[in-house]
């Protein structure tokens, strides 16, 4: 029943993301799905979360400014802290067993409160009781057979290995765009559209360049549309937070869209964040803007 559960933890997943992105909230994972008359809650109050319905852990997680320093072993895996210092603490030795039948798990990573990335399939790869912890290796196959040898096989581990490493890329990119939409209130700064799903962080300054940082100062919540717009350079913000339109696509004759979403935004100012320090860096925009003119 424990393996059913999981796999039907993971179909329920993969649904979610599928409508939601790899990011999800806290109530949606804490409600959970039913399954044969067992209610599934993916997260619970602890980082090692084991639902009543199951026998062993169904996922852990990471959270930033929590209380135990989860990192990287040399060779790029996670390492996972115990839960406390106690070696046999119930969901320490939830987990040593979960290494033992090499069953897989979920793994959270807390973007900002309330939203996890989600990554799975993981299985702990290895048990180190000195220093309290776990090490846990992403993949990107399923395992549900007891008997099969796991992480042994060269091409199993450079595979691990390089798909956990791969976890960095994405918190990076997430943790970007979660912290810049939380800033502007989950909204797009020129139009307030409110729906997360059709929100990007874009960034000012590209994070290829220089000053390109991952940081709120240098990102805007934007719409598809309106990003789509600022990376072309159909729309430019100057640095005293004012929208302008290329003067070709002021004079186009179009539809509706053209019109009240691009064309009515001239001269208009920006939604800024409720906070001064998360305001959009002038410098960075004034070299922004200055590619923006040479396109009109």
């Amino acid at each position: 029943m424990d393996d059913q559960l999981r796999i039907a933890a993971f179909d329920w997943l993969s649904n979610l993301v599928k409508l939601h992105g790899d990011v999800l909230s806290r109530p949606l994972l804490e409600k959970g799905f039913y399954y044969g008359g067992h209610r599934i809650t993916l997260l619970g109050p602890q980082g090692i979360w084991k639902p009543q319905s199951m026998k062993y852990p169904i996922s852990i997680v990471t959270t930033i400014g929590g209380p135990y320093e989860d990192s990287h072993t040399e060779d790029g895996f996670l390492k996972y802290r115990y839960r406390g210092s106690d070696p046999y603490h119930p969901a320490n030795v939830g987990l040593r067993e979960i290494m033992r039948q090499k069953k897989p798990l979920i793994y959270f990573f807390s973007i900002v409160k309330g939203r996890y990335l989600a990554t799975w399939p993981v299985y702990i790869i290895a048990d180190d009781i000195s220093k309290l912890s776990f090490t846990v290796a992403l993949d990107n196959q399923l395992i549900l057979n007891h008997n099969e040898p796991l992480a042994q096989e060269e091409e199993d581990y450079y595979r691990r290995r390089y798909l956990t490493a791969n976890i960095q890329i994405r918190l990076h990119q997430r943790s970007f765009r979660e912290r810049v939409i939380a800033a502007y209130q989950n909204q797009c700064a020129l139009c307030k559209l409110k729906h997360i799903e059709l929100l990007d962080a874009a960034h000012i300054v590209p994070d290829k360049e220089e000053k390109g940082d991952p940081i709120i100062t240098n990102g805007i919540a934007l719409c598809k549309i309106h990003h789509a717009a600022f990376d072309q350079n159909i729309i430019g913000i100057n640095s005293d937070y004012h929208i302008k339109v290329r003067r070709d696509i002021l004079e186009e004759i179009d539809g509706p869209m053209l019109k009240y979403g691009i064309q009515s935004l001239e001269n208009q100012p920006i939604y800024l964040p409720d906070q001064k320090k998360d305001w959009p860096d002038k410098y960075r925009l004034e070299e922004r803007f200055g590619l923006f003119l040479k396109a009109v």
